[in-house]
C-alpha cells in the first residue's frame, strides 16, 4: 500500500494493543499534532485506524488567584477583621472594619459580596457582623487553590466552577484523541507500507519550476480541528447603552455630557433635595478628598438656597433644616445623572435652551450600595427629559411605551412614588423573562415647581432615570447582574450569549 509520508510515519507509530494520543504519534514522528491529526483522519477514514475521544478538563490557578493564596482571600480578611472588631457579639461599624483588614480597591467588593455567601456574617445598613461559629481555616475556595498550587486535583466541580466565576483558576476543557490499529491496519503494516512522494503546499518554487504538474498533492482535509481564536469584541452592556442611544435619537432625543466627579449643589441641592437628607450622607455617597467647586452660579445658587429655606410660590414652605454652601460645593461621585439635566436645563452647560426640547445621557453612576443580584456600587443611568407646555404623566407614560417596545417589553407596569425633586412621580417595572418576578426598571415623574423655578424654567418638564442594567435582565434573561458585569462576570456567558436585535 502505498500512503503520503506523513500518514506511513503515523500508521508505523500506532499500535494494535495499545492506544496512543495524538501528541504521543506526534512525539514519535516528531510532526506537529495538527499535521497528525488530518493523517489520522484519513487513515481512519480508510478504515485503518480507529480513534477515540475523551474530554479531559484541568484548573490552573490565575494571577489573582495566586495573590490570594499569598495574602488571603478577600472574604477572609474582612471576616478576621470583624472579629477583631468585636463583631461577633454586636454589630461593628463596615468602614471600620474595611479599614482594618487593609483590603483596597476592587478586593472590597470581592469581599462583601462573598462574606454573606459563604456565611460569614451579615452586612446591612454599614454595619456588619461575624459568625463565631464560622471557620474559616475550611474556606473550601482556599483550600481548592491551595491543591491546583501543589499540583494536586480537585473533584469539587461546584467549588471549581466559583472560582472559575471570579477569575481565580482558568479552567480549559480539551478533546484527547487516541488511536489504535484496526485489523484492516495491522494487515496493511504486514504486507507492507510505501512512502509515497506528497507536497502539502503550493510554492513559488514549484510554479516557477513547472514541478507542479508532476507532484501528488496531499488532500486538504476540511474537517480537521483548529486552533480556538478568540477576537474581542464589544460587552453586552455596551451594545444595549448603544442601542439605546440610537432608540432614543430616533425619537427626536439629544445627548447630554458632563462630569462623574460633581458639586452637590449640581447632584441634590438643584433637585430640591433636603442637605439633611439620608441618600446625602456618606452611607449613601462617595465623596471625594477634593478642593470644593468655586465655579457655581451665585445668582443659581442664591436661587436654589432660597427655594430649600422658603419654598417657592405663595403656599412654598421650604425645608425646615440647616442649609450650609460650603456642603453644596462639595464634591462627591455623582449618584445619578440627574446632575446633568440640572446643568443643561439651567443654561449653564450649553447655554439657554428652547422648549420643546429632549435630551439623554447613557452615563455611569456611584452608589453605595449592598452589593447583590440587582445592585452595584456603579451602574449605567438612562437619563432623560423631555420640556415642552402642557406636558402630563400621560405624555411620560406613553414614552415609555414607545421606548420599551423598541427592545420587546410590553408588559409595563406603573406604581406611585414619592421623590423629593419630581410630583406626581411613579416607579416602573417589568416582568423577568425567566423567574416572572417584578422588576423595578426605572424612576420618573414631573419636575416640580421648587426645581424648575430656580432653574428659570417656565414650561413642564417630565424626567427619568432607568437601569441600564436592569434592561439587560428582562432582555436577555439574566438572573445576577454579577454575572455580566465586574470582577466577579461569566466571560463564557459573555462570549457565547447572542446580540438581540
Amino acid at each position: 500500500m502505498k500512503l503520503p509520508q506523513t500518514q506511513a510515519a503515523v500508521l508505523r507509530a500506532a499500535s494494535a494493543t495499545d492506544e496512543k494520543t495524538i501528541a504521543e504519534v506526534a512525539d514519535e514522528t516528531d510532526t506537529d499534532p495538527a499535521t497528525v491529526y488530518g493523517a489520522v483522519t484519513e487513515l481512519a477514514d480508510e478504515g485503518l485506524l480507529s480513534v477515540a475521544e475523551t474530554t479531559e478538563t484541568t484548573a490552573t490557578v490565575t494571577d489573582e488567584g495566586y495573590e490570594y493564596l499569598a495574602d488571603g482571600l478577600p472574604e477572609v480578611r474582612l471576616y478576621r477583621a470583624a472579629l477583631d472588631a468585636g463583631a461577633d457579639d454586636d454589630p461593628a461599624s463596615m468602614g471600620q472594619v474595611i479599614g482594618a483588614s487593609g483590603l483596597g480597591g476592587g478586593a472590597v467588593d470581592i469581599a462583601l459580596s462573598n462574606y454573606a455567601r459563604k456565611g460569614y456574617g451579615t452586612i446591612d445598613s454599614g454595619e456588619i457582623t461575624a459568625d463565631p461559629d464560622a471557620d474559616p481555616e475550611a474556606d473550601p475556595e482556599a483550600d481548592a487553590l491551595a491543591s491546583l498550587d501543589a499540583g494536586q486535583s480537585v473533584d469539587d466541580e461546584d467549588v471549581l466552577a466559583q472560582l472559575a466565576r471570579r477569575g481565580l483558576v482558568d479552567r480549559d476543557e480539551t478533546t484527547v484523541r487516541s488511536v489504535t490499529l484496526t485489523d484492516a491496519g495491522v494487515t496493511a503494516m504486514m504486507e507492507g507500507i510505501e512512502t509515497a512522494e506528497t507536497v502539502d503546499r503550493l510554492t513559488p518554487e514549484l510554479l516557477t519550476s513547472g514541478e507542479w504538474r508532476d507532484v501528488e498533492f496531499t488532500e486538504y482535509n476540511v474537517e480537521a480541528d483548529a486552533p480556538e481564536q478568540r477576537g474581542g469584541k464589544t460587552h453586552i452592556l455596551r451594545q444595549t447603552a448603544d442601542r439605546v442611544k440610537d432608540v432614543l435619537v430616533g425619537m427626536g432625543f439629544e445627548e447630554m455630557e458632563g462630569p462623574h466627579a460633581d458639586a452637590d449643589f449640581w447632584i441634590n441641592d438643584c433637585l430640591f433635595m433636603p442637605q439633611d437628607h439620608p441618600a446625602r450622607t456618606h452611607w449613601d455617597r462617595f465623596v471625594l478628598d477634593t478642593p470644593p467647586m468655586q465655579d457655581l452660579p451665585e445668582d443659581l445658587l442664591d436661587r436654589v438656597e432660597d427655594a430649600h429655606r422658603n419654598g417657592v410660590g405663595p403656599d412654598g414652605d421650604g425645608y425646615h433644616s440647616p442649609w450650609s454652601e460650603d456642603f453644596a460645593r462639595e464634591i462627591a461621585l455623582r449618584g445619578h445623572t440627574t446632575s446633568l439635566s440640572m446643568r443643561y436645563l439651567s443654561g449653564h452647560q450649553i447655554g439657554e435652551l428652547e422648549e420643546p426640547k429632549r435630551c439623554f445621557s447613557v452615563e455611569k453612576v456611584y452608589r453605595n450600595d449592598t452589593l447583590d443580584a440587582t445592585h452595584l456600587l456603579e451602574f449605567f443611568q438612562i437619563e432623560g427629559w423631555v420640556m415642552a407646555e402642557d406636558l402630563s404623566v400621560r405624555d411620560l407614560m406613553g414614552t415609555f411605551e414607545e421606548f420599551y417596545r423598541q427592545f420587546g417589553i410590553t408588559d409595563l407596569q406603573f406604581k406611585p412614588h414619592y421623590n423629593p425633586y419630581t410630583e406626581p412621580s411613579f416607579e416602573l417595572f417589568g416582568h423577568h423573562p425567566e423567574t416572572g418576578e417584578l422588576i423595578e426598571i426605572g424612576n420618573s415623574g414631573m419636575f416640580r415647581d421648587e426645581v424648575l423655578e430656580p432653574l428659570g424654567v417656565e414650561c413642564d418638564v417630565m424626567a427619568w432615570g432607568l437601569a441600564l442594567e436592569r434592561l439587560l435582565m428582562l432582555m436577555y434573561g439574566f438572573e445576577d447582574i454579577r454575572d455580566v458585569h465586574g470582577t466577579l462576570c461569566d466571560l463564557d456567558l459573555l462570549r457565547e450569549t447572542e446580540v438581540l436585535h
